[in-house]
C-alpha cells in the first residue's frame, strides 16, 4: 500500500505539473528555443554572448535579460539551450539558466510582497553575485571544449551582416510576451484565466506567422522547436515525477528541525533540498514565509529561496542531457556551494 501512495504522490505532482505548466509556460519557451535557433543571426549572438566576447558585458547582458524572463527552474532549459546552440558561450548561457528563475522581476516583485524589502534586496545581490561566478567558472573550466565546439566562428563581428529581420524581431517579440503575459497579467484567480491569455497571445502569433513566413520556414522552425520538445520534455516530466514521491517521503517535521539557526549545515541542507525539490515561478514566497514563520533561519530560508526555484531534480536531469554530464554536475556542485555559502554568509553577518 505504501508503494501505491508514492507512486499516487507522484502522479499527483505529474497532473499538476502538466494541467500548470505545460500549456502556458513550456510551449511558448520550446517555440521561443526554436525561433532563437532559426531566426536569430548566429554570429550575433556568437559576438555579444559567445565564448570570445567580452566576459563582462556578455555576463551582464545576459543578467539583465534574465530579469525580465519570469520562468521556472524547467521552462528555463529550452530558452538557455536555445542560446546556447545558437552560439552564445556556456557562461552567459548558464547565467540565463540560473538567473531567469532565481531572481526573474516578477518573483522578486512576489518576493517583496510577502517577505519584506530586506529579504528581496539580499535576494537580488546574492543572485547577482552568484550569476557572475557562475558565468566565470563554467567559462573558465570548459574553455576548452568551448574553443573546440565554437572553432573559429567565435570571432565574427556581425556589425556588417544583419542581425535579425523586423519581421523576426516581431515574431520573436510575440512569443516571448506570450511566454510572460500568462503569469504578469494574470496574478490571482482561477489558471483558466492564464490560459485564454496565453490562447489570445498563440492566436496572434499564428496569424503574423503565416502572414510574414512561408510554409518552408516555419516547417523549419518547428522542427528546430520539435528538437528541444523531444530531448526535454520527457526528462522534465520523470523528474517531476520523482520529486512527488520525495515529498511524500520527505518528513515536514524533520525539514523544520534541521532549517533552523545560521549554522553552515543548515544552509547546506536548504540548499540541497532546494536543488531537488520543484518549485515554480512565484511558489517559493509563501513556502518560505511559512517555515519561517516555524523557526526556520532565514540565512537558510535566503539559500533555499535562491535555489528552490533556480534548480530542481527535473531541471538538473535535463541539464545533463542538453548540456553535457560533465557540465551539468559542474553547475549542480557549483551551485551547491555558492547556496550554502550565500545562506551561512547573510545568515551571520546580513540578517543578524
Amino acid at each position: 500500500m505504501f508503494v501505491l501512495e508514492l507512486i499516487y504522490a507522484g502522479l499527483e505532482a505529474l497532473k499538476e505539473y502538466i494541467a500548470l505548466h505545460v500549456i502556458t509556460c513550456l510551449i511558448p519557451a520550446f517555440l521561443l528555443a526554436g525561433a532563437m535557433v532559426t531566426f536569430i543571426s548566429k554570429e550575433t549572438i556568437i559576438y555579444y554572448l559567445g565564448a570570445a566576447a567580452h566576459k563582462i558585458r556578455s555576463f551582464a547582458l545576459a543578467t539583465g535579460g534574465s530579469f525580465f524572463v519570469a520562468a521556472c527552474s524547467c521552462t528555463v532549459i529550452p530558452v538557455s539551450s536555445g542560446l546556447y546552440y545558437g552560439g552564445a558561450g556556456i557562461g552567459p548561457a548558464f547565467i540565463v539558466l540560473w538567473v531567469a528563475p532565481a531572481a526573474n522581476i516578477l518573483a522578486i516583485i512576489y518576493t517583496g510582497a510577502i517577505l519584506g524589502a530586506e529579504m528581496v534586496i539580499v535576494r537580488i545581490v546574492s543572485a547577482l553575485a552568484m550569476a557572475f561566478v557562475v558565468g566565470w567558472v563554467m567559462s573558465f573550466v570548459f574553455r576548452r571544449d568551448e574553443a573546440q565546439r565554437t572553432g573559429g566562428a567565435f570571432s565574427l563581428n556581425p556589425a556588417g551582416g544583419k542581425i535579425i529581420s523586423r519581421k523576426d524581431l516581431i515574431l520573436i517579440l510575440l512569443v516571448v510576451a506570450d511566454l510572460l503575459a500568462p503569469n504578469y497579467l494574470v496574478q490571482k484567480g482561477p489558471y483558466l484565466h492564464k490560459v485564454y491569455v496565453w490562447a489570445v497571445g498563440m492566436i496572434i502569433i499564428g496569424i503574423y506567422a503565416f502572414k510574414v513566413k512561408t510554409w518552408e520556414e516555419i516547417q523549419g522552425w518547428m522542427r528546430e522547436t520539435w528538437w528541444f520538445v523531444r530531448i526535454i520534455l520527457p526528462l522534465l516530466l520523470g523528474g517531476v515525477f520523482i520529486v512527488g514521491i520525495i515529498g511524500k517521503l520527505l518528513p515536514q517535521q524533520w525539514v523544520e528541525n534541521w532549517l533552523g539557526g545560521t549554522g553552515i549545515f543548515a544552509s547546506f541542507l536548504a540548499t540541497v533540498i532546494g536543488q531537488i525539490m520543484y518549485f515554480a515561478t512565484m511558489t517559493e514566497a509563501p513556502f518560505i514565509h511559512k517555515m519561517l514563520g516555524l523557526g526556520m533561519g532565514k540565512g537558510p530560508a535566503l539559500a533555499l529561496l535562491l535555489t528552490g526555484p533556480g534548480m530542481s531534480l527535473p531541471n538538473i536531469l535535463a541539464i545533463m542531457k542538453v548540456f553535457g554530464f560533465k557540465r551539468g554536475i559542474v553547475y549542480v556542485m557549483l551551485i551547491c556551494f555558492l547556496g550554502t555559502f550565500v545562506g551561512w554568509f547573510t545568515g551571520n553577518f546580513i540578517f543578524s
